[in-house]
């Protein structure tokens, strides 16, 4: 039986506070504190510090684009790299009475962070992904603006404003139907990828489209348990009990995106799909309000889904039809 190795827990814990100019360096141990640029020269010498001092784990937030370069870097150079949410952090800081916020003190936080939370480390990223990802997220950003260029269409515009107003509509069909494309080739060329993809394509009322989102988006789909995927998701029932309040048990957390596309994918799902048209109804019927009952078709979706592609099993009607 294989055992994790122990880890040093007298090693230092550094953290990074990200700037898109500057990196803020803090080793707890060692008491040292550095600043850098933001660019290949300053990362070296960022690197070469932390293994000087044998740092065992360094935290940094995420955010965006930012971060990639140190974080590629690190995982380059054999350091653990750990890469945490900036809101979790600050509740951190906050309850450590850390109210004050700069990016030295940043630096501070986060490495107390890393040393009482213990972070995951993160695993190296394939380039595939990171392209992937920014152009989910570009043609993310491009679908609102397209939503709100059209509620603004509906007002009474004068007749530049309209025509301004139907030209960049058009734009921006051109380009998401653009990135759809690009999306679409990429997911195709990786077998792992595009083998997921059709998988999740083959339930009625899911396209293509959102298929390759979910696929980019959620790629631990069909690697975890159902509890698990429903938690990183956003879409497990949590507990709200004190004594003995017992309260409404709520979703939160997880991937906003992941849910926004699992929205629309259980909408279609429902219209389209015996199955979860008569979950969702018998939902309704038992008093359940419409958002609850979305909520559950959503999860029950992601559920089925997360089977499917663990198995490699396609949409079956004979299989799936079945109301669970």
């Amino acid at each position: 039986m294989q055992h994790e190795p122990l880890i040093d827990v007298a090693l230092p814990v550094a953290g990074i506070d990200v700037a898109k100019k500057q990196l803020d360096l803090f080793i707890d141990v060692a008491d040292q504190r550095l600043r850098v640029a933001n660019d290949d020269a300053g990362v070296a010498r960022l690197v070469a510090t932390l293994v000087e001092h044998r740092v065992r784990l360094v935290v940094v937030e995420a955010t965006g684009r930012y971060h990639r370069r140190v974080a590629a870097a690190l995982l380059q150079a054999g350091v653990s790299v750990a890469v945490v949410n900036p809101q979790q952090v600050r509740a951190f800081a906050k309850a450590a009475g850390k109210l004050e916020k700069t990016d030295r003190i940043d630096a501070g936080v986060l490495a107390r962070f890393g040393r009482a939370m213990d972070p995951r480390p993160a695993v190296e990223t394939p380039e595939s992904q990171t392209i992937l990802s920014d152009l989910v997220c570009r043609r993310r950003g491009l679908v609102q603006m397209r939503v709100a260029e059209a509620n603004r269409a509906h007002d009474r515009l004068p007749r530049l404003a309209a025509a301004q107003s139907r030209k960049l509509l058009r734009l921006i069909e051109q380009q998401v139907e653009d990135l759809d494309r690009e999306i679409a080739k990429l997911v195709e060329a990786d077998d792992g990828r595009g083998g997921k993809a059709k998988v999740v394509d083959s339930v009625p009322g899911i396209g293509p489209d959102t298929a390759n989102q979910l696929v980019v988006d959620l790629p631990e789909l069909g690697e975890l348990n159902r509890q698990e995927i429903a938690k990183l998701a956003g879409l497990a029932p949590l507990n709200r009990d004190s004594g003995r309040y017992r309260g409404q048990r709520k979703i939160g957390g997880g991937r906003a995106e992941v849910r926004t596309c699992l929205y629309m994918a259980a909408f279609n799902a429902r219209r389209h799909c015996d199955r979860f048209r008569d979950y969702f109804d018998g939902l309704i019927a038992r008093g359940k309000l419409y958002q609850v009952a979305m909520a559950a078709c959503m999860r029950k979706l992601l559920v089925t889904l997360n089977q499917m592609v663990k198995t490699n099993t396609h949409w079956n009607p004979n299989l799936h039809g079945a109301v669970a």
